[in-house]
């Protein structure tokens, strides 16, 4: 008998961090959703909420300092001692870093793959406990962000879905 197992139909995805590394890998799973042809939906909190805000979308960084798991690239994935990362610019080269080593793959930048989630039919949303908590309007946001929601409209749209939280 062969079986396979069942995919989903739709995905809730929870972006919480405001770095490049923290946004990435929410992007990638809707898009990849999508191209699928499963449902996604988008819920930023916290300090993922740079990632949906006028002027700071296509401004994220890598952070450097506290992040273990920052390699050096070219150099055989040699760690980058955490002393480095906090000296002045690294967060920067390394931001530059991998944005280059992105572009050579073809990935675009935060406000271009929301547009285009956005227009594949993912849905977008910002968690209203944290825009209160940062004193943000509606109008801080890209177009993209179809609304603010309560933590329980999330659960509400999320019944039944994958939830992932990056």
């Amino acid at each position: 008998m062969n079986s396979t197992p069942d995919r989903p139909r739709k995905v809730s995805i929870i972006v919480s961090r405001g770095t490049l590394d923290g946004v990435y890998p929410g992007l990638i799973l809707a898009n990849g959703a999508r191209m699928e042809g499963i449902e996604a939906d988008l819920f930023f909190t916290f300090f993922g909420l740079y990632a949906v805000l006028k002027g700071f979308q296509d401004k994220l960084r890598i952070a450097t300092v506290g992040n273990p798991a920052l390699r050096v690239p070219h150099a055989k994935g040699v760690p980058l001692p955490t002393l480095l990362g906090a000296l002045p610019g690294m967060s920067a080269l390394a931001t530059a870093m991998m944005k280059k080593e992105m572009e050579k793959l073809d990935i675009p930048p935060v406000s271009e793959f929301l547009q285009m989630i956005h227009e594949a039919g993912g849905h977008i949303f910002a968690c209203k406990a944290a825009v209160e908590m940062f004193h943000l309007r509606p109008e801080d946001f890209c177009p993209q962000v179809e609304k603010v929601l309560t933590v329980g409209e999330f659960y509400e749209r999320s019944a039944g879905a994958q939830i992932i939280f990056t």
